[in-house]
């Protein structure tokens, strides 16, 4: 089994009590979130043997809680979301004129918002693992689905 065939997720929970209402377009967005890392990820928490893992994300008092465990593992890693606030405000942003460009714009119009919106779910995403640093390894795709789930609890419908 290589490395990143033993480390990976083979479920996530999202905390219920956490996720706030969300639209259509963002519901989409975190089931096809949560497909992609499931079919594709390397997730390495420190200490841990081999997986595969289980991951629940909740958000208590604006802290991630990534509860995780695996065969002979069971950590809970706590993160404050202060750093991630501007980004994901500035992500949400970007979000709402995609999806409305996405039904008003031209393609060139839509490409360019979208560009904006992967630049700054990349800049999320390479904090993400900034933060995980020392505490769970990941790769890029995978921090960017991570993401895209930590958004999914502050989206207000």
């Amino acid at each position: 089994m290589t490395e990143k065939a033993a480390h990976r997720l083979q479920s996530i929970e999202l905390d219920e009590d956490s996720l706030s209402a969300a639209s259509r377009d963002q519901e989409q967005e975190r089931q096809v979130a949560i497909f992609d890392l499931l079919e594709d990820n390397y997730f390495e928490p420190a200490g841990a043997e081999a997986g595969p893992y289980d991951v629940k994300i909740a958000l208590v008092e604006n802290r991630l809680v990534m509860a995780i465990s695996g065969p002979g593992y069971e950590q809970t890693h706590v993160l404050s979301l202060s750093p991630f606030r501007t980004v994901i405000k500035d992500y949400f942003m970007i979000c709402e004129s995609y999806y409305a460009a996405i039904r008003n714009s031209t393609p060139a119009q839509i490409e360019a918002i979208d560009m904006g919106r992967r630049g700054l779910h990349n800049e999320g995403s390479a904090l993400l693992q900034a933060r995980l640093e020392g505490k769970v390894k990941t790769d890029l795709d995978t921090a960017r689905r991570l993401f895209t789930l930590i958004c999914a609890l502050h989206w207000r419908g």
